[in-house]
């Protein structure tokens, strides 16, 4: 019974639970036991709480919760009221949460049972493995990386250890690990989730949101995420809520736009492949899809200045004593920020003031921006960024992400999807850029593209480059 839990989509379990033909209880044990099954081989969820999980799971009232008790998986930067808390770096390798944060806190009022923390970046990057916890694989191929930095969410999702998954987003965590593991993750508008205490919580780039392996489960999480928090200044009432209702009423966009390179950037010649096969079966099912994009030059200074800023703002008071345990990454997005003048950040923000009056101008004529979620397809696990990308030097390991930290800046909702394989059987996802406050229509469009694509969600094997044999049941 377990395996056939596993199987099945949050949605059909939560219709269980509804009826009573299954319990929260049941849930958690066919988790855990699917979690200490494959999760050796991946390493996605390396902090457990699964006692905690078993006396959540026997609280009264579940049922007749938004999410009725379904279990779920926390990126290892939010908090668990209890557990161990890392953040994936030395620093705080033996810190344990007091509480759950707000954003965890409210999922688990609305029904959902924390089972554990799942791996991320070393403070930052788009490859899952860091000094305390160790490195996440790939299970299409465990010799190559998941992404990051919510890579531990995504191979969670993919491996069928849960059924929904936490994750956050600054510079493309929920959307470049869903891409490489073949799920859905939706980088919501600035404000839908409340978010957990964070040193600068005007900050708009830094979101939480859901992850799922196909997209009216990610609505379906989202409805237990969103809502008003007075802690997050940013946050507000959804009225257009609920979207598990759009979700399931798939519906192509009235006019989309697609870039492979937004203008500016390297992109493998695989990627831009997959794309064009892409808008060709969109084109054929009748989408109105055009090759355009707004004016990006000169968006990855403006990108690498702010970010560096928003680094100093969160590690300088932690710099005379543990300088030694920072990332050389980090270490350079700190420097970078450091080195900044009151005259460069001005012109970073104007920069950013006026690509996003572009680009809402653009979003007036196509409802959505489509582009590939990564411009390459997933490399050696022991790479932590591409050096070359299409012959062009990465000179940074925000360099070759940024296809979605540049997106990152518009505070405009974008949901990943998977969209095809490449010819080494590797998924390969597209990001969807809407409007502000959009994600009721991304929702529609998504679905539509995903019942079009023809990809229904599949439990990964770990060492297998191959789906599934027992794809997932709606």
């Amino acid at each position: 019974m377990s395996a056939e839990l596993m199987r099945l989509s949050a949605r059909a379990v939560r219709g269980l639970l509804a009826r009573r033909e299954i319990t929260p209880a049941d849930l958690v044990e066919a988790a855990i036991d699917r979690i200490q099954t494959v999760d050796g081989a991946v390493n996605a969820v390396p902090t457990r709480c699964f006692d905690r999980a078993r006396a959540q799971a026997a609280q009264p009232g579940l049922a007749n919760s938004m999410l009725g008790g379904i279990p779920f998986v926390v990126k290892d930067n939010a908090e668990i009221g209890g557990v161990r808390w890392t953040g994936g770096t030395p620093i705080f390798a033996d810190r344990v949460s007091t509480q759950s944060d707000r954003t965890i806190a409210l999922i688990e009022r609305n029904g959902g049972i924390p089972l554990g923390k799942a791996n991320l970046s070393e403070l930052g990057g788009a490859n899952t493995t860091n000094a305390v916890l160790g490195t996440t694989r790939n299970p299409w191929n465990t010799a190559l990386t998941c992404g990051g930095s919510s890579g531990g969410s995504a191979v969670a999702l993919a491996t069928g250890q849960v059924w929904l998954a936490h994750g956050n987003d600054v510079g493309g965590s929920l959307r470049i690990p869903a891409s490489f593991c073949g799920v859905t993750g939706l980088r919501p508008t600035p404000g839908r989730v409340p978010r957990r205490s964070i040193l600068n919580p005007f900050d708009t780039i830094f979101v939480d949101g859901p992850m799922a392996r196909d997209i009216g489960d990610l609505a379906l999480f989202f409805d237990a995420m969103i809502g008003f928090d007075s802690a997050d200044p940013l946050s507000a009432s959804s009225p257009d809520g609920p979207f598990l209702p759009m979700a399931l009423k798939p519906d192509r966009p009235l006019r989309a736009a697609w870039s492979a390179d937004l203008g500016c950037l390297p992109v493998a010649d695989e990627v831009r492949a997959l794309g064009d096969a892409f808008v060709a079966a969109l084109q054929e099912d009748g989408t109105a899809i055009d090759k355009a994009c707004p004016d990006f030059t000169g968006a990855l200074p403006a990108l690498l200045t702010l970010r560096g800023v928003n680094y100093v703002t969160s590690w300088e008071p932690f710099l005379d004593r543990h300088r030694h345990q920072f990332t050389p990454e980090v270490m350079g997005d700190i420097e970078h920020g450091l080195r900044q003048t009151p005259s460069s950040i001005g012109a970073a923000e104007r920069y950013r003031a006026e690509m996003y009056r572009r680009v809402i101008a653009f979003l007036g004529d196509y409802e959505v921006l489509i582009t590939p979620a990564a411009p390459i397809l997933p490399f050696a696990v022991e790479t932590m960024w591409p050096q070359q990308i299409a012959g062009m030097q990465q000179n940074t390991y925000i360099d070759w992400i940024a296809i979605t930290a540049i997106t990152s800046l518009l505070a405009c909702p974008v949901l990943a999807v998977p969209v095809g394989f490449s010819c080494d059987g590797l998924p390969f996802g597209v990001q969807i850029i809407g409007r502000p406050r959009s994600e009721a229509r991304l929702f529609q469009i998504a679905a539509a593209i995903e019942r079009l694509c023809g990809l229904p969600p599949t439990i990964i094997e770990p060492n297998s480059c191959k789906k599934s044999a027992m794809p997932s049941s709606n």
